[in-house]
């Protein structure tokens, strides 16, 4: 029996149709399957990849760690360096408020995270999140998201969770002394890239704070300079007051922080005493993988706007209704699901790996590293457009 078949056997499914591609390399933008086809990744891992796979200084990095140890005891009993170090990097770069580090496994436990703590601070228990709005898959996270498709199978999820509409002026009004906090992607990433004014973003902030709800922006897929700033929502004027992070966090390994105030984020220490716990959050080879990353990225940040623009200038055709753009986070907009169904499976048989969008079926996603090349940039657009 080969590997296909072990991992359909064996490995747990999340659709009846995975790509099952056996990758056997990555390396940079590329990547390897067992026969030795080589494919432009477009994708990154869904975002993760923002510095590459592989990236010298980030595996550097990871074998230096791995030499003095790994997993010691549960997240927030020991000193360890790389958490130490990478909170203090994090912090450096965000707002003053927002200088107590919450490491998870993953952006998914940041929204949990996130969501206990908006309660415990303020005695709140409405929370309130937006149509077509990604958070996660655990129950609270999908609680919160904003499409029934997923959410019905589950039922009953947690109580108290308000969806409004993004971007609208009127579901402002709905925010107010119920609300513990109003969760927002600061892009919908997942709805196809949807950008919403910078107006709209800082009334939202403004209404939080009159109603004393705290705002919670979602940077786990815009971060790490994916929207061409390091963090989207400098793009829009305002601060949250706790930001979730993941995806691009750990350079690669599984990681995620939620962030906030330490006054804010004491409240989790005592009574209950472990008010949040994790055994593996922070674990020391993800935060040095991830120190290294964001230590590389801050160098090439720069760059991600010259590089949307080309790539969005490259792909003209009268296929493409639009291409909306946050920096290298990219949706080409078809006219329908099956159109995007066969531009994607043409781009894969020609060596180019995308993929679509949750709740925008017809949009293709691009996502690539941040270190893309001119070259594979103008590759990439060549063979999108020769699919078509």
């Amino acid at each position: 029996m080969n590997q296909r078949e072990l991992f359909l056997r064996h490995v747990a499914q999340t659709s009846t149709a995975p790509l099952a591609l056996e990758i056997v390399k990555a390396e940079g933008c590329n990547l390897w399957d067992a026969s030795g086809k080589k494919y432009l990744d477009m994708i990154a891992g869904i975002s993760v990849c923002n510095v590459g796979h592989r990236h010298p200084k980030v595996v550097k990095a990871i074998k230096k760690q791995l030499d003095a140890y790994m997993h010691l005891l549960v997240y927030g009993e020991m000193v360890q360096t790389p958490q130490v170090q990478y909170a203090k990097l994090l912090t450096s770069h965000l707002p003053p408020s927002l200088n107590s580090v919450y490491f998870t496994n993953s952006g998914a436990e940041a929204t949990e995270g996130a969501m206990k703590l908006a309660k415990r601070v303020t005695g709140r228990t409405q929370i309130i999140a937006f149509n077509k709005s990604y958070h996660g898959s655990t129950q609270g996270a999908l609680s919160i998201m904003g499409d029934e498709y997923w959410r019905n199978a589950y039922r009953p999820l947690l109580p108290g969770v308000l969806h409004l509409e993004y971007n609208s002026w009127e579901s402002l009004n709905e925010i107010d002394g119920q609300t513990a906090c109003v969760i927002a992607e600061t892009v919908q990433a997942e709805r196809g890239v949807f950008t919403p004014s910078a107006a709209w973003m800082q009334a939202l902030q403004q209404k939080c704070r009159d109603a004393g709800a705290l705002l919670v922006l979602d940077e786990i897929q815009t971060g790490f300079g994916r929207t061409g700033s390091l963090w989207g929502f400098e793009q829009f004027g305002v601060a949250p007051d706790i930001v979730l992070l993941g995806k691009a966090l750990g350079g690669g390994l599984p990681l995620g922080a939620f962030i906030a105030d330490k006054k804010i984020m004491s409240t989790l220490a005592d009574q209950p005493v472990l008010g949040h716990i994790t055994t593996f959050g922070g674990h020391p080879v993800c935060c040095a993988a991830g120190l290294a990353a964001m230590k590389v990225l801050l160098k090439i940040i720069d760059e991600v706007p010259a590089k949307a623009r080309m790539l969005a200038e490259l792909l003209v055709h009268p296929s493409i209704r639009e291409v909306r753009s946050s920096g290298l986070l990219m949706a080409v907009e078809f006219d329908s699901f099956e159109t995007n169904k066969r531009v994607i499976d043409a781009c894969l048989q020609k060596g180019l790996l995308t993929d679509w969008f949750l709740f925008a079926g017809n949009c293709l996603r691009l996502a690539p590293p941040l270190t893309i090349s001119g070259k594979q940039i103008k590759k990439a657009a060549k063979i999108i457009l020769s699919c078509l």
